[in-house]
């Protein structure tokens, strides 16, 4: 299907290609692995996205995953406006900090001590940095297929844009710093015991995505978080739940609370901004006091902890409620239920891989449980159907190995339409594909006939 974005956002995006590398500032919103060229966004409320070209679409992107209360809503733009004449940035103490550090802590235990910083990168950077102080380690292990931001020890076989443009390990990260980056397969608790094995007392810290969200989504097995638990503490590592994504989405305490296993160290990010760019590392009270100036493991941010990402933050975390999770799920089902039975119906092999708020279907006969099924499943199917939702005016994220997101702007009818917009769409993959046949038998037979 061809692209239907022809107007102001191909002119915008020529233009942005002049001056930001590929036209873009992140490399999944160019459309690279999808085809056509990227709606560029004028405004949003709700569920809903408004493109330069006037174009409306139903949004299953949602910033990639912080909106969980929807796009704009009203109390934060309140709250925002409020605070923001107060002014925007102080590079001083302010009360928000520590409102947010205590509702964090309040609503995930585990989080004894916290320092916020500006994105998730910075958040594992810090979290790995305190935990090779604290071990005097320098090895960590982390998963094939899990993205834990772009510093260099986590390029090593990541997922989310490095997996979507084929990258999976980016030049300019040093032999040195790959060294020192031990890679395991998700779900697979044998790989991870045999590389503890092989590397006895130096490896300062394991990594994981608890609920796996930059493969596309893929739950942990039962067991799998609770033997990474049980390694850790006997080879005396320190276990790092990258929940920047799963933080405040899955439940109020993150996939840690869901699943019932406690990280030393925990990095977050997204839901912890309300839409503004914050992250934040925290855990283990001995080990957050190695941070300056409380120790001597340095970290620095002009930005971090501004009042309006404060603002903001706070916000979001004070709206989830019991019926706000109760209402995602129940909405999540029935979006992969629903994009399931379209599949079956046009008779294509597709799995849904769906928790809470979250989902992503893979194309494919064989269910998706890490990395190698993951990157074995129909890319160029999920770029077809990528472009035929978008058409009819559903916004997916414009990559297989990445997550849908809900919020509780959604409504039932948004999850209609999205269900119905996937039978059209893969009614017509289907349609094509038989033609597609047919022509190729037709010119096979004429050539066995010249």
């Amino acid at each position: 299907m061809s692209p239907v974005h022809r107007g102001a956002s191909r002119r915008l995006f020529i233009e942005a290609k002049r001056i930001l590398p590929g036209g873009v500032d992140s490399p999944v919103r160019a459309f690279s692995a999808v085809g056509g060229t990227p709606p560029f966004i004028r405004r949003a409320r709700g569920a809903r996205i408004l493109d330069e070209d006037g174009r409306s679409y139903v949004d299953f992107v949602m910033s990639w995953g912080p909106l969980i209360h929807g796009h704009a809503p009203a109390g934060l733009i309140t709250a925002l406006a409020d605070v923001a004449a107060r002014g925007t940035s102080f590079g001083a103490p302010t009360a928000l900090e520590v409102d947010l550090g205590l509702a964090v802590r309040r609503l995930m235990p585990s989080v004894e001590r916290v320092r916020f910083v500006n994105s998730g990168t910075e958040a594992t950077m810090s979290a790995l940095r305190v935990a090779r102080a604290a071990s005097g380690r320098d090895r960590v292990i982390k998963f094939a297929g899990c993205y834990h931001g772009h510093c260099d020890a986590f390029l090593v076989q990541a997922g989310s844009g490095a997996t979507t443009l084929g990258v999976p390990t980016s030049p300019g990260v040093s032999r040195a710093v790959a060294a020192d980056t031990l890679v395991a397969h998700y779900n697979d608790l044998g790989s991870v015991d045999r590389l503890f094995r092989a590397h006895r007392a130096q490896i300062a810290a394991l990594i994981v995505e608890p609920l796996a969200g930059n493969m596309g989504v893929v739950p942990p097995a039962a067991g799998f978080l609770e033997g990474l638990r049980t390694l850790c503490d006997r080879h005396g590592t320190i276990l790092i739940f990258d929940e920047v994504i799963s933080g405040f989405r899955v439940s109020p305490g993150g996939a840690q609370e869901r699943f019932g296993v406690r990280p030393d160290l925990t990095c977050l990010g997204k839901i912890i901004g309300g839409g503004l760019p914050v992250g934040a590392y925290g855990g283990r009270t001995d080990l957050m006091e190695q941070v300056a100036p409380a120790g001597p493991v340095y970290q620095a941010g002009t930005l971090s902890g501004n009042p309006l990402a404060m603002t903001a933050g706070l916000w979001a975390l004070s709206q989830l409620s019991p019926a706000l999770y109760a209402r995602l799920d129940r909405l999540g089902q029935r979006l992969a239920t629903g994009l399931a039975d379209a599949a079956r119906q046009a008779g294509l092999d597709l799995q849904v891989n769906a928790h809470g708020s979250v989902l992503t279907p893979f194309f494919t006969a064989s269910p998706v449980r890490d990395y190698q099924s993951a990157t074995r499943t129909d890319t160029a199917a999920y770029a077809r159907f990528f472009r035929g939702m978008l058409t009819r005016g559903i916004y997916p994220p414009p990559s297989q190995f990445e997550a849908w997101f809900l919020s509780g702007a959604h409504t039932t009818r948004h999850i209609d339409l999205a269900i119905e917009a996937a039978r059209a769409t893969m009614h017509a993959m289907r349609r094509r594909a038989r033609t597609a046949r047919k022509k190729s038998g037709a010119r096979r037979q004429e050539t066995g006939d010249a």
